[in-house]
């Protein structure tokens, strides 16, 4: 799960934080008044969506615009050539404010990690201008394979720390945090240093860095990332962004976070597929798949990419689903026009294969399936599944193998498309 920045700040405010004021508007008209509330002579407008990149993005009209802009532009280079305003903007005046907020607001923000359908910008945030002397890079995460939080911070901070990461490694700072014991003093002495705070402000930041690690802690946080935290003219930090993303399986833990969950920045089949238990993904692909169990589920995806194929989502149904849950995962599937065949890969152990039989054949009536649809069954009640699919009326291609299957629905897709 995801949350806005202008949620996030006030997580980490509410933690006591540092971040600058600022007001989240959905109306234009309420733009200049926050801007006369914040008082400075600068202010920040800033578009409100779940990816990053808004400065270098590009606000456009529509999807034809948004699709052209991206792969002319963004996809290959990450910087927009396309002369548009960017999802972040500082305005000198109240009345700029107004004006640029007025743009933002209902436009489709492009940028390398929106794809070339964009993010419609429903909310924008109006934030006092800083004082920056430096940005810097920060963020928190769990490292898995120590079992241990990992501390990332670097000078180069308001970049895409992927390429700092890749060019100039030595440019990033980390520290492993024991979540037994917690970030130590020392610790955080170490990042402040190693982001260039200046000596006499160390303490400052040290109670900065302890509360950003207690923010992310106490959240259930799996990434907590800032970017840029800046380095002010008096020394001291403050968080200039802040994106924080959380585990579904936490969020019981977290009761005001169903309140910032955002269904507008979410894939509605993903939402769907929540609602029954079902682990969806959609991809690019035009091969959907329908897998029990995670493993298999991947090494689906794999083995369609090998021979030649794109598939169009990650579907789990998981081990104990019944045949009204796989009905709903073939329906969602389906949503996607993109899908120009099916793959159902099944290994009977816990679900068996006559429970997923019966549930792909109620699903396939109910839609009146069209498309070429491949079926590889293994395991418990295998025979049975195959039975009812024989004797269901549909027409189904049938797989000995994970492999066959694969070669088989790469070629339908291929027929279909």
């Amino acid at each position: 799960m995801n949350i806005h920045e202008y949620q996030g700040k006030q997580l980490l405010r509410d933690f006591g934080v540092t971040v600058p004021r600022s007001k989240m508007i959905t109306k234009a008209s309420e733009a200049v008044a926050a801007a006369k509330e914040l008082g400075t002579k600068v202010v920040v407008v800033k578009s409100q969506i779940h990816a990053g990149g808004r400065g270098a993005g590009a606000i456009v009209a529509d999807e034809q615009e948004a699709a052209r802009v991206f792969r002319a532009n963004l996809e290959k280079e990450g910087l927009p050539k396309h002369n548009k305003p960017g999802g972040v903007q500082l305005a000198k005046s109240p009345q700029e404010a107004g004006e640029i907020a007025a743009v933002l607001l209902g436009g489709l923000l492009v940028t390398k990690q929106t794809g070339a359908s964009g993010k419609r910008v429903n909310r924008v945030l109006i934030e006092e201008g800083i004082d920056i002397k430096e940005e810097l890079y920060i963020s928190m995460l769990l490292n898995r394979e120590t079992g241990r939080h990992m501390v990332l911070a670097s000078t180069e901070g308001g970049m895409d720390i992927e390429k700092v990461a890749e060019q100039t490694p030595e440019k990033i700072f980390k520290a492993e945090i024991n979540p037994a014991v917690g970030m130590r003093d020392f610790q955080a002495r170490d990042v402040a240093f190693a982001l260039g705070v200046p000596a006499e402000k160390i303490s400052d930041a040290v109670k900065f860095l302890k509360t950003l690690f207690a923010a992310y802690l106490q959240l259930d946080a799996s990434m907590l990332e800032i970017n840029p935290l800046v380095l002010k003219g008096d020394g001291t930090l403050i968080a200039l962004d802040s994106k924080l993303s959380f585990d579904d399986n936490a969020v019981y833990r977290q009761p005001a976070m169903k309140d910032m969950r955002d269904s507008d920045e979410e894939d509605p089949r993903e939402q769907q597929a929540a609602e029954f238990d079902l682990s969806y993904i959609a991809l690019d692909g035009n091969i959907g798949c329908m897998v029990n169990g995670a493993g298999l589920a991947m090494a689906t995806m794999d083995i369609i990419h090998h021979h030649g194929g794109e598939p169009a989502n990650f579907l789990d149904v998981g081990g104990g689903a019944d045949a009204g849950k796989v009905a709903a995962a073939f329906k969602i599937i389906l949503q996607d026009d993109a899908v120009k065949a099916v793959f159902v890969n099944i290994f009977g152990g816990i679900m068996q294969c006559d429970v997923l039989a019966t549930g792909v054949v109620e699903a396939a009536k109910q839609v009146k399936l069209s498309i070429p649809l491949v079926v590889r069954l293994e395991g418990t009640n295998v025979e049975q599944g195959r039975k009812i699919l024989a004797e269901s009326g549909i027409k189904v291609i049938n797989a000995t193998d994970m492999t066959d299957g694969a070669k088989k629905a790469v070629e339908a897709a291929g027929l279909a498309g």
